[in-house]
């Protein structure tokens, strides 16, 4: 449930076309819904503006599935509108599930989409993939982004092993509003997109690399410690929070232009 949800709910008790009992029973489930196996929180949407997400490993596939529908049993308004409900880094039974039973999920990648936002073209995000094998995670980022209705703009390939990738779509990244870097190796990238644009610079390291790149180590701690002041870091391979990351600034931006 999200403010407009509930901003309707109490319009309508106050109009007389929901009872005041009905909507307590809709309350009672706000905070969370007791299955079990989890807690499932219906009330994050409405404390932060973000999609509540499913993190399969660890889950069965019946847990996943169960978990996602009862996400999707509320929170749409009359309208249809809803926040989206994501189901992250899931293999084939996981998703097939989940999809079994709420079938009209997209799947991209390793992550399944229910209920994505309109396309909202007010703000540019670029996301950067310093290499092929880093396209895992940078399409999981995009496509958590794409949920909520930003349509990022894809760099791939564009490496500091080959700076001129890079600089052949400069323009691009200094006109983003939030440009997202994914980077193995030794996670340069990171510091050179941040020397060259004054937006914010959301940093991934990811796992990818040779031998002293310790499985995403080394670009970790060159990333918090770049040249390039005030580069937000995340944790290694996380394409899902770099998107959040992504999300609460622009959500910080729209806040910012509506009281101008």
């Amino acid at each position: 449930m999200d403010a407009h949800t509930l901003r309707e709910l109490l319009d309508d008790v106050a109009a007389g076309r929901v009872d005041p009992d009905a909507a307590v029973t809709r309350l009672r489930r706000l905070p969370f819904a007791d299955l079990g196996h989890a807690r499932v929180d219906h009330h994050r949407a409405l404390r932060q503006g973000l999609a509540e997400a499913v993190y399969g490993p660890g889950k069965t596939p019946e847990q996943c599935a169960a978990i996602v529908t009862e996400l999707l049993s509320v929170g749409a308004d009359s309208t249809g509108a809803a926040r989206p409900v994501l189901l992250t880094r899931v293999d084939e039974a996981q998703a097939s599930a989940a999809l079994a039973a709420n079938p009209d999920g997209d799947r991209v990648g390793d992550t399944v989409i229910w209920r994505a936002a309109e396309p909202d073209a007010r703000f540019r995000v670029v996301v950067a993939a310093a290499g092929t094998a880093d396209l895992s995670v940078a399409d999981e980022c995009a496509a958590v982004l794409a949920a909520h209705g930003v349509a990022a703009q894809r760099l791939n390939d564009v490496g500091v092993a080959g700076v001129h990738r890079l600089l052949g779509s400069v323009d691009d990244v200094a006109e983003a509003d939030v440009v997202v870097v994914v980077a193995g190796m030794e996670g340069a990238l990171a510091s050179l997109v941040g020397g060259i644009t004054g937006a914010p610079v959301v940093a991934v390291p990811t796992s990818v690399g040779y031998g002293s790149s310790f499985e995403g180590v080394t670009a970790l701690l060159a990333m918090l410690s770049s040249c390039a002041a005030g580069v937000t870091v995340v944790g290694i391979d996380n394409g899902y929070g770099a998107a959040c990351a992504a999300l609460r600034l622009l959500g910080t931006m729209d806040r910012r232009s509506v009281k101008a």
